[in-house]
């Protein structure tokens, strides 16, 4: 099975930048769609983003576009999360997670019934 471990989640202040990584074991990620999604205290879990297994489709929700980047490296086996100009609202565990995608399209919603393995989280904070 598909196993994924999310890194690069922390503390940073209003308007800083974080850089999440999802690096994935037991298969190459390059056939797997990936979605990153976030869930904070109190409220129900929310699709992030989406890459396509090839890189070629990619998808935001609405209150992170302009904002985040997705894109992965395949030869690394990573996705990466590069989320600029963070607001508190922001905070939030997040998670990413995978399915396998040939021909995948991403659309927003990014629905979570749609990617079978899934990351354990990573913790971001944006505070002053």
């Amino acid at each position: 099975q598909l196993q994924l471990v999310e890194s690069g989640g922390g503390l940073v202040q209003p308007g800083g930048s974080l850089r999440l990584s999802c690096a994935a074991s037991g298969f190459t990620l390059d056939v797997y769609a990936i979605g990153w999604f976030r869930q904070a205290p109190g409220k129900e879990r929310e699709g992030v983003s989406c890459i396509s297994s090839s890189g070629g489709s990619t998808s935001y929700t609405d209150s992170v576009k302009g904002r985040f980047t997705i894109s992965r490296d395949n030869a690394k086996n990573t996705v990466y999360l590069q989320m600029n100009s963070l607001k508190p609202d922001d905070t939030a565990v997040y998670y990413c997670a995978g399915d396998y995608g040939d021909g995948w399209v991403c659309v927003d919603p990014i629905k979570a019934a749609d990617f079978g393995s899934w990351g354990q989280g990573t913790q971001v904070t944006v505070s002053s």
